[in-house]
């Protein structure tokens, strides 16, 4: 799906990755769940691109729904996978701390799970070898993307600044919605390991200049960083 000029969004507002297609090549920002491999071949049919144009896949943490066709993609295709230091061990592993669920109903619960099912999720290849990053590293791949930590969901969740495109990626450092009781708008993402630190780190995204800020689950939200921060803490 276009969302803008060279920005393009894989899967759905259940569970969501993102293209970035310029003239040098693509980068990808987390890879959804196994079965959106499918939306990845058909996004890429659409704007007449090859596999062998894709330069690099950055996940911004470790969790089982954002890691789906990484390994796939390095293994066939030789794509590098970047992951923060702090979450390398939990998306080579699926390794993670037991969080507390916290809210949820019975019918998105089921929603989320049922499109888990029907994406493979079960089926998850984690990682066999990941590049590590850090906080304030320039990435050179297409975009020239940003690394901004964003501690809290994971310690290694990570936001992704393009200024090319205009676009912030953050994962699930917020979501737009929520995936245990369907809830739309901004607002903290379920399964966070440290809900204090994670609403601390949204003052380093609403520093942020851009146009775009994308999640992991959610719609897309076409406005300024710092206008999401605040509506999460509304």
């Amino acid at each position: 799906m276009r969302l803008a000029p060279h920005l393009h969004r894989l899967g759905s507002d259940m569970v969501a990755s993102y293209l970035i297609e310029l003239p040098e090549g693509i980068t990808l920002i987390d890879a959804g769940l196994p079965g959106h491999w499918r939306d990845l071949r058909h996004e890429l049919r659409e704007i007449d691109r090859p596999l062998s144009d894709i330069r690099g896949l950055i996940l911004t943490h470790g969790d089982s729904d954002h890691i789906g066709f990484a390994e796939r993609l390095r293994r066939e295709c030789g794509v590098p996978v970047f992951v923060h230091s702090a979450d390398a061990e939990r998306a080579r592993t699926g390794e993670k701390p037991k969080t507390a669920m916290g809210p949820a109903r019975i019918v998105p619960f089921l929603q989320f799970l049922g499109y888990g099912l029907r994406k493979g999720g079960l089926r998850a290849r984690y990682p066999e070898i990941v590049r590590e990053v850090a906080d304030g590293d320039r990435l050179d791949l297409p975009g020239e993307p940003v690394v901004v930590g964003m501690p809290g969901h994971s310690p290694g969740s990570i936001a992704v600044h393009v200024p090319a495109v205009g676009a912030v990626f953050v994962g699930d450092a917020l979501t737009t919605r929520h995936v245990l009781t369907g809830q739309h708008g901004a607002q903290p993402a379920p399964f966070t390991d440290d809900p204090a630190l994670a609403e601390a780190s949204l003052d380093r995204l609403a520093a942020l200049d851009a146009e775009w800020v994308l999640p992991g689950h959610g719609a897309p939200w076409h406005g300024s960083p710092a206008a999401i921060a605040a509506a999460v803490r509304g």
